[in-house]
């Protein structure tokens, strides 16, 4: 029986235009949901055997067949029918043309509309993880490269202005806490959708026996959704996890807009791997960070897909619409955009070389040790608000001198404020700055050290299923 004719007999008389046809079909967006549904697809008739809706005898050769299926599909032996209206439409095809009148049963208690919804939240259940897996491989590269730069100095910067000295351990130990919040909002997302719409029919559930929480027990489930219409009529769960990738990639795309300046050689801070950059097709001494530049320009389509699930779900009256049709090319597009962002950048960032040299020499201009200049008259007494000031006049004097306030001499630094010793010299270089601000969270070696040994512990017990 051809596709055409399968859909629409029945209630209607005529058969659609092909184009039509082709308008409605998902068969080539939701084919990637083909084991998600066979597995949908057998805990349910194991369900409908188990409660006597359908006899045991068909129960076991509908498993059965969907299990040939399933390996079938794994191996190429069978290929997914592109003339198919969807992927349900064309796993029961299959499963009819192999078992016969049996596989019609298959259907029984259960709607496109609640399927589809299992169906997705089987997809992230197993998605997630994997981007989850490859936030943490990213950390790890961010925490081994931090380990070896405890001491590596260099600005840090506020308005893109040098602010203070800090280390490169703990600038990306704080990429590293972006991502860890990454992760973690990935999991409340699944934790959020990890209920079972099986059973909730297209609507309003099912006059028929059925079991809905031994489905949801053989899949895996912490329960069942609450309401039926709320289970098939919602996609909240497509547009938190869709919410949670579009900040993974605000993240990654701050990190790689900071790769683009460090490698340019106004900066000069980090020397990228040949292997991840790219020349010019004109200018021969080009050595352009194309792959920093295309994750962050991949940050819009990511973006794109939650506008677009957002705005196909905000004006939807209760059930099911078939404008619903519409989240999953936006879901699963953003899935593997952030799947590949992650793993390009672990790598880029894992092979590049760090300049320790440019930066360190860095931390000698634009005056990042005043505050602490500010701070040395605060701890001999001298209220902030008069120490900003006093610090402030220094700075005005060495941009007039042409220096930094670490060449001044102590008798300008004195007229300034008597406050002032010989021992202001050692506290105001970079390393003493950083040394000192030693609070929990700061900057400070043994802060640092103690703050990669935290992300590598969490790290650790991710690997392990813990958090």
């Amino acid at each position: 029986m051809g596709r055409t004719q399968k859909l629409w007999q029945g209630r209607f008389a005529e058969t659609p235009d092909e184009d039509a046809v082709a308008f409605e079909t998902s068969i080539f967006v939701d084919r990637r949901l083909a084991l998600d549904d066979i597995a949908g697809s057998i805990a349910h008739v194991e369900m409908l055997g188990n409660t006597g809706v359908i006899p045991e005898g068909d129960g076991a050769r509908i498993i059965e067949a969907l299990g040939a299926i399933r390996d079938d599909l794994e191996s190429g032996a069978l290929q997914v029918d592109g003339t198919s209206e969807d992927i349900h439409s064309f796993i029961e095809n299959e499963l009819t043309a192999r078992i016969g009148d049996a596989g019609k049963k298959l259907h029984t208690g259960r709607s496109r509309n609640d399927q589809i919804a299992l169906d997705e939240r089987l997809y992230l259940r197993r998605t997630i993880p994997a981007l989850q897996g490859k936030i943490i491989t990213l950390m790890e590269t961010l925490t081994a490269i931090a380990g070896n730069h405890r001491f590596t100095l260099m600005p840090g910067y506020t308005h893109l202005q040098r602010a203070q000295p800090v280390t490169l351990a703990h600038h990306l130990c704080a990429w590293a806490e972006m991502l860890r919040r990454d992760w973690e909002r990935l999991g409340d997302a699944r934790s959020r959708m990890n209920l079972s719409p099986l059973g909730s029919g297209a609507l309003a559930a099912s006059s028929l026996p059925l079991d809905r929480e031994e489905t949801a027990r053989r899949l895996g489930f912490g329960g069942v959704t609450a309401n039926s219409l709320d289970a098939v009529a919602d996609r909240d769960y497509c547009i938190e996890t869709l919410s949670a990738l579009a900040l993974t990639m605000t993240h990654l795309s701050r990190f790689c807009e900071e790769v683009v300046l460090w490698s340019t050689e106004e900066f000069g801070f980090i020397a990228l791997s040949e292997r991840w950059s790219t020349g010019s097709s004109i200018m021969p001494q080009k050595k352009n960070p194309d792959f920093a530049e295309l994750i962050r320009g991949r940050t819009g389509r990511v973006y794109g897909s939650l506008v677009a699930l957002l705005t196909v779900m905000k004006g939807l009256p209760l059930s099911y619409n078939r404008d619903m049709q519409e989240d999953k090319q936006s879901l699963f597009d953003a899935c593997d955009i952030v799947s590949d962002c992650l793993t390009v950048f672990a790598a880029m960032i894992g092979s590049a070389a760090w300049r320790v040299d440019r930066m360190r020499a860095a931390c000698s201009g634009g005056f990042g040790n005043a505050t602490d200049l500010a701070e040395y008259l605060v701890r001999r007494g001298m209220p902030f608000r008069e120490a900003h000031g006093v610090a402030a006049g220094i700075v005005r004097l060495c941009i007039e001198k042409n220096c930094p306030i670490e060449d001044l001499p102590l008798g300008d630094l004195r007229a300034a404020s008597p406050l002032i010793e010989g021992d202001v010299y050692d506290k105001l270089r970079p390393e003493s700055c950083v040394e000192a601000r030693d609070l929990p969270g700061g900057p400070a070696p043994r802060r640092t050290e103690e703050h990669i040994a935290a992300l590598r512990d969490f790290c650790a017990r991710s690997r392990q299923g813990g958090s």
